[in-house]
């Protein structure tokens, strides 16, 4: 909207300014007044130049910050996960799931369809087959997290601000609570030093290709998912090296 009125305040100005050269300003002096009309000419375009591109660098250097946050959310998404794995539940110690990391362990397993005699009566047997899961060994927590920088995973790249970890029971069907957790840090700290009405606006955003709402989140304490608030281009291309 402030773009489309600069540039109807221009159309408007520039309207004006041609009736009154051409109404009061003395033909040897118009050559002095097309010098400052150019002038004007050259402020407005540089004007309505600034307020195209404003948005456009905005959103640039938005989705630069936001790729560098979601990165490390998903590392800690992905040390929760294996630490729900391993433990059953999820941590909101920060300094043991950095531990975990480092010493942790995860089990491989194998499964085999088994056959078994099962008596079904009247000394009858059927053969039937059974799923077993067997550990044939275990791996290092760390091997998924080699060449990343776990340790500071907590930091918010960009601010001097570390994300919030919560855990908690979330309901996944009638009578079943399933352990839960909630990482995230404020939009506004991430954009901090960028254009305060645009700012304003992505604190708002709601549409699908954007990050909804006030907060950049991974997992959640109102329903089951590890996932995060974060459209899917987040996870293609550049936005994460891998």
């Amino acid at each position: 909207m402030g773009l489309f009125l600069m540039i109807l305040a221009a159309v408007v100005v520039a309207f004006l300014l041609a009736y009154v050269i051409v109404k009061f300003v003395p033909l040897k002096m118009r050559w002095l007044v097309s010098l400052l009309l150019l002038a004007v000419t050259i402020f407005l375009g540089f004007k309505i130049y600034e307020g195209i591109m404003k948005p456009i660098k905005f959103a640039q250097e938005k989705q630069v910050r936001y790729a560098k946050v979601i990165t490390n959310l998903k590392m800690i998404r992905d040390a929760e996960v294996k630490y729900n794995e391993v433990y059953g539940t999820f941590t909101k110690d920060k300094n043991a799931l950095i531990t975990f990391i480092e010493n942790g362990k995860l089990a491989i397993t194998q499964t085999n369809n088994v056959e078994k005699d099962v008596r079904v009566g009247s000394g009858i047997s059927v053969k039937k087959s059974f799923r077993v899961v067997d550990t044939i060994g275990f791996e290092p927590v760390l091997k998924s997290f080699e060449g990343k920088d776990y340790k500071n995973m907590f930091k918010v790249p960009g601010t001097d601000k570390e994300f919030s970890l919560e855990i908690g029971k979330v309901e996944k069907i009638a009578g079943l609570e399933v352990p839960a957790f909630l990482a995230k840090i404020d939009k506004a700290s991430i954009l901090k030093g960028m254009d305060n009405s645009l700012v304003k606006q992505e604190l708002e955003a709601n549409t699908t290709d954007q990050i909804k709402g006030a907060f950049v989140t991974v997992g959640s304490l109102e329903e089951v998912t590890t996932g995060g608030n974060w459209p899917p281009s987040y996870d293609k291309g550049s936005a994460e090296k891998k």
